[in-house]
């Protein structure tokens, strides 16, 4: 008789197991022959090579549905379990699910949802960097984290730096308590969000752990070469013109750069010009950047984020 143990790493415990334990007591019952114990993130095989092994490749597919499509309940198992090739269904899911960028918590399917988003999607694929520019809403720095997260799991790249500079929105927030991470995050919050529809709690902890996934203020980013990285500069619109240039020299090999900005609300002092304003004309006509100019008709917020955008839109034409 052969012992063996899987190490579920990253995996949230709950998420593998189903709630009070369904989805192994399942494991349990589609393989009588095997001893299965689960303790904590470690489960303890006992019984024949042939059957261990069998276990072993229709959990690996258990898993990595899990990465795929964000959940794995009862009929998940139940399906996976006895198909004959359930690494085959996996990629089978994927294929039927072509244009969808992700699959987030609960199943959630992430994709394109406006012609200019699907054209980031599309941009990609051909370049190596890709400046977004549009109003509040119109999901520029959601679909660029989908990108990420969906490059991260497929292997293209082996991390994402997400990053934006620390810049005040109009309001003063002093002096704000705690060490320097809790200092900065409140800049930072929507891109915590965005990974937070996308990836597992367990996991995305231990992104963030590793390294693996990495959050920092635009001057951060000073000095270094990010190679392998899928890199995200979001409200780029406040990075000064010195900054912004900083940034995009930090490219790598084997690395894409998304920079998104909204120039209609920049929050810099009147004595400092926004990078990203200089960059889309410096830039324009370079090869292998691509610049993708959004507007109201991709806003996918409430309806009347778009009313708001078109009247101050209407009030700043009639005031020039």
């Amino acid at each position: 008789m052969t012992e063996k143990t899987i190490s579920l790493e990253s995996y949230s415990p709950l998420e593998v197991y189903g709630i009070n334990d369904r989805n192994i007591n399942l494991l349990h019952d589609l393989f009588p022959k095997l001893r299965l114990v689960a303790r904590s993130d470690m489960i303890r095989i006992q019984g024949e090579d042939q059957d261990i092994e069998q276990f072993e490749q229709v959990f690996t597919s258990l898993l990595m549905y899990l990465d795929n499509f964000g959940k794995l309940d009862l009929d998940d198992v139940r399906r996976l379990a006895t198909n004959g090739n359930a690494s085959e269904e996996s990629v089978n899911f994927r294929e039927v699910n072509a244009d969808v960028l992700v699959h987030g918590r609960n199943g959630m399917m992430i994709r394109a949802r406006t012609p200019n988003q699907q054209r980031m999607v599309e941009s990609i694929s051909r370049n190596d960097m890709i400046i977004a520019v549009g109003p509040a809403g119109t999901g520029k720095t959601y679909t660029a984290v989908a990108l990420a997260v969906r490059a991260l799991k497929n292997k293209e790249v082996r991390r994402i730096i997400l990053t934006r500079p620390a810049v005040e929105a109009g309001e003063n927030l002093g002096f704000l308590p705690g060490d320097l991470k809790d200092k900065l995050d409140p800049y930072l919050q929507p891109l915590y969000d965005a990974l937070r529809d996308m990836i597992p709690t367990q996991k995305l902890v231990s992104y963030l752990e590793d390294g693996t996934i990495e959050i920092a203020p635009l001057a951060f980013m000073r000095g270094r070469t990010l190679e392998g990285a899928f890199a995200i500069l979001d409200e780029a619109q406040n990075s000064t013109e010195g900054q912004l240039k900083m940034f995009l020299t930090r490219m790598g090999k084997s690395s894409k750069f998304v920079i998104t900005g909204d120039i209609t609300q920049i929050d810099l002092p009147r004595n400092q010009n926004s990078g990203l304003v200089q960059a889309m004309h410096i830039l324009k006509d370079v090869r292998g950047i691509d610049i993708i100019m959004l507007d109201d008709r991709d806003i996918v917020r409430h309806k009347l984020v778009t009313n708001i955008i078109k009247a101050y839109e209407k009030e700043k034409n009639s005031s020039t």
